[in-house]
C-alpha cells in the first residue's frame, strides 16, 4: 500500500506540474498576441523616448545654418508578411548639404482584393546618424486605409543637423540610409478578439 500511495502522489504532482506548465504556455501565448497588436505604438513609445536602433528627430522647422559638406541619403522601402502592397521611394537617393530641407516621395499601391490598412516603422542606418536627422513631415505611425488597387504618394521632408560635422566619430560618414517598413493592421474585429484574449485585461478584472 505503502508503494501505491507513493505512486499517486508522485503522479499528482507530476500533473499539477503539468498544469503550471500548461497555464504559463498559454499565458505566454496570449500575452504575445496582445503584444503583436500593440508592437507598432509601443515602438514609437520606445524609440521616441531612447532614440533606439537609429531613430530619427521631429523638428518643427528647417535649419537656418546650411554647410557645404554634402552626404548622400538613400531611401529602403520594406514590407512585412500578410500586407499585400507594392511599397517603394520615388527616388533611389539624392544629394544633400547638411542643414538643406529636402523633399523625397515615397508610393505606396494596394495589391489586395479588398482595403487594407497599414501602418509604417522606420529607422536610419548609420544608427549614430539618427540624433541629427530631422524630418519635418513624414507618414510614419500614422494609419494609411487603401482600397483594392489604389495608391498613394507620401512625402518625407527632412533636414541633417549640421551639428552631425561637429561629431568627430561621423567625420567619415559619405552615405544614409533611411528605410520604412509597412505593417498590417488588424481589423476591429481582429482588435477585439486581441483584447479579450489579453491576459493583463483579465488581471485588471480580476483586481
Amino acid at each position: 500500500m505503502t508503494d501505491q500511495n507513493s505512486e499517486t502522489a508522485e503522479q499528482a504532482k507530476a500533473n499539477r506540474s503539468n498544469a503550471t506548465v500548461a497555464v504559463i504556455c498559454a499565458g505566454v501565448f496570449f500575452g504575445m498576441v496582445g503584444l503583436s497588436f500593440a508592437a507598432v505604438p509601443l515602438y514609437q513609445l520606445f524609440c521616441q523616448v531612447t532614440g533606439y536602433g537609429g531613430t530619427t528627430q521631429r523638428a518643427e522647422e528647417a535649419s537656418d545654418t546650411i554647410l557645404d559638406r554634402e552626404i548622400i541619403v538613400s531611401f529602403d522601402a520594406n514590407v512585412a508578411p500578410g500586407l499585400d502592397w507594392d511599397f517603394k521611394p520615388k527616388q533611389k537617393k539624392v544629394r544633400v548639404k547638411l542643414g538643406q530641407m529636402t523633399e523625397i516621395m515615397y508610393e505606396a499601391k494596394s495589391l489586395a482584393q479588398q482595403v487594407s490598412t497599414g501602418t509604417s516603422t522606420f529607422n536610419v542606418a548609420p544608427f549614430e546618424v539618427g540624433g541629427y536627422f530631422n524630418k519635418i513631415d513624414c507618414f510614419c505611425f500614422t494609419e494609411q486605409p487603401l482600397q483594392s488597387g489604389e495608391s498613394i504618394d507620401m512625402p518625407v521632408v527632412f533636414f541633417i543637423d549640421p551639428e552631425l560635422d561637429k561629431d568627430e566619430s561621423l567625420k567619415n560618414i559619405k552615405e544614409i540610409t533611411l528605410s520604412y517598413t509597412f505593417f498590417e493592421l488588424p481589423k476591429d474585429g481582429e482588435e477585439e478578439t486581441a483584447a479579450v484574449a489579453s491576459p493583463s485585461d483579465a488581471a485588471t478584472d480580476k483586481l
